[in-house]
């Protein structure tokens, strides 16, 4: 289980092969200088509930791996986390799509439209 860290203080707990797939996305969204929000639901274990921050080119942002290999990417999921961040609502974790459609060796995981 890997973690999404904040500014320093806020932290969140997601599985590394959906982190990666999120970190594609986010830094993909800020190369671009687009800033975004990006909510997730709270463990129960710290409350429940959800949190959103607001995710800019002066963000402070951490991506800290509990495993030492990347993930496959997933295209089709690339696109659907997008497609999320793209919208008034922000980014938010969608469930992998079935159907995994890697990206092929030799090209960006983040060239997406």
């Amino acid at each position: 289980m890997g973690k999404f860290i904040y500014d320093g203080n806020q932290k969140v707990e997601i599985e590394d092969r959906a982190l990666h797939h999120l970190q594609v996305v986010i830094t993909t969204k800020l190369r671009r200088g687009e800033p975004f929000l990006f909510t997730w639901r709270e463990d129960a274990s710290v409350g429940g509930g959800r949190s959103s921050v607001w995710i800019s080119a002066v963000s402070d942002l951490v991506f800290k791996y509990a495993s030492p290999g990347q993930a496959d990417l997933n295209r089709h999921w690339i696109e659907a986390l997008a497609f999320t961040a793209n919208a008034p609502t922000g980014l938010y974790l969608v469930h992998e799509p079935d159907g995994a459609a890697k990206a092929e060796p030799g090209q960006p995981a983040h060239a997406y439209s």
